[in-house]
């Protein structure tokens, strides 16, 4: 493992299914950009996130896995948003409740109109749990979301690390 500069803390949301604040079901995950351009996603599961016991739901990696690498993006395009087109997810070893839980993504290819990222979710040993890979549409906030999207995104006001482990 090493050490990786942490550049900025991007957004959370109000509701977010992964990162919402105010949802009690979220993930409550944080992002935060690295220095290499790739993009660090990390939460705690709870016990209603598991599938069997001990075991994280694989729908619940694979969301975290699709919000990491859509997010990817904003660490060069701030004002980029992305649509999920595709996302292709494989389980490798299981991942587990008890311990803090971090993915992983990057933009591998960018155009006027879609970009493409991979990711991987990876445990406390170093080894990989999950992989995907996904493919995203840019379009404004306001075809996305209904609604003064400023109420819903905002300033992760929980301290950040100068660096991470991974």
């Amino acid at each position: 493992m090493t050490n990786r500069m942490v550049i900025a803390a991007q957004n959370v949301s109000r509701m977010c299914v992964v990162c919402g604040r105010d949802n009690p079901s979220s993930l409550k995950a944080r992002f935060y950009e690295l220095e290499d351009g790739e993009l660090l996603g990390v939460f705690r599961p709870l016990e209603i996130h598991q599938s069997y016991p001990g075991r994280l739901h694989g729908g619940i990696a694979s969301a975290l896995l699709d919000e990491t690498i859509g997010r990817a993006i904003n660490a060069t395009q701030p004002d980029a948003w992305g649509v999920t087109v595709e996302l292709t997810v494989r389980f490798r070893k299981p991942v587990p409740l008890d311990e803090e839980v971090r993915a992983v993504g990057r933009i591998t290819r960018d155009t006027s109109r879609l970009f493409e990222g991979t990711g991987e979710i990876v445990l406390s040993d170093g080894s990989v749990a999950v992989e995907a890979s996904g493919r995203y549409m840019k379009l404004p906030i306001d075809r996305i979301a209904d609604g003064d999207f400023t109420l819903e995104w905002f300033a992760d006001e929980r301290e950040t690390p100068a660096g991470v482990d991974l």
